[in-house]
């Protein structure tokens, strides 16, 4: 299946230019259809001081938010442009909160490409979080890193494997990009013998998998106590100019509050390229 349906967040962040053009350069791609969606937010005040706000107040914050929500189109528009998807673009700008107008419209896209948090963003505007999203959204997530420029996404392809639902469901709905992928390494870093492992040869059977889809693809595997696995991944990523990586979101929901997995919230956290994530 390829990818003729994507969704990018916009927002207000520096960040926002680098993750239109990814999203972009993957529509024209794959001669697919690229929406834009920008959530327009007002600033986080306690109920009490919102409530006790002058209307002058409330109507220069709606100028405001109109305003940057006209500079994100723009920004939107002038990447449609050069990469050729103006009749092939779609822009959104809704009132509402990011997480839960990205999950409702990314649901009907084949890629959800969304922004890695800064932490160093201004906390009194909400952005779209991926540990969130991954679990809500129903789709595969692009994450982009807040920091950097990607001229090429999915030439070599890292994939983090341990033969999890997880990782399963992640491959498969990478397989648009791992197909056409120059070169895909399968990863699995310290990974368990016996009945509930992953075999002798960890990651040779998903690696044949992806060779009879076409994937020019090689397995290894690294065991170590030396090096946590988060860095074994990105280490690898740097000795193999991966620019992509492609692995399962782990976690749970209880009370609301979703626990991630201790690999899935360290990529979030520490990515170096954008990550393929699927739940």
């Amino acid at each position: 299946m390829a990818l003729k349906d994507l969704l990018v967040v916009v927002d207000d962040t520096a960040a926002s230019a680098a993750r239109i053009d990814v999203a972009a350069r993957l529509a024209a791609r794959n001669d697919g259809h690229l929406v834009g969606l920008y959530s327009i937010t007002d600033i986080l005040l306690p109920g009490y001081i919102a409530t006790e706000l002058p209307e002058a107040v409330r109507e220069s914050q709606r100028v405001f938010a109109d305003d940057q929500a006209a500079k994100a189109e723009a920004l939107f528009n002038d990447a449609m442009r050069r990469h050729g998807l103006t009749d092939r673009s779609e822009w959104r700008a809704l009132r509402g909160n990011p997480n839960d107008l990205t999950a409702l419209h990314g649901r009907y896209a084949d890629l959800v490409i969304v922004g890695q948090v800064d932490p160093r963003r201004d906390r009194d505007y909400p952005v779209v979080m991926p540990q969130d999203l991954v679990f809500d959204c129903g789709r595969p997530l692009l994450v982009v890193p807040y920091a950097g420029t990607f001229p090429t996404v999915g030439e070599r392809v890292l994939v983090g494997w341990n033969a999890s639902r997880e990782a399963t469901r992640a491959v498969a709905d990478a397989l648009p990009l791992l197909t056409e992928a120059k070169r895909v390494v399968v990863m699995a870093v310290n990974p368990k013998s016996g009945n509930g492992g992953i075999g002798d040869e960890p990651g040779a059977d998903i690696a044949k998998h992806l060779s009879r889809h076409g994937c020019r693809v090689e397995a290894a595997h690294v065991s170590t106590d030396a090096v946590e696995p988060g860095d074994t991944m990105l280490n690898t990523v740097a000795d193999e100019s991966c620019d992509l990586v492609v692995m399962g979101a782990y976690g749970r929901s209880r009370l609301r509050e979703l626990v991630l997995g201790g690999m899935t919230r360290y990529m979030l956290q520490h990515m170096t390229v954008p990550v393929l994530m699927s739940h």
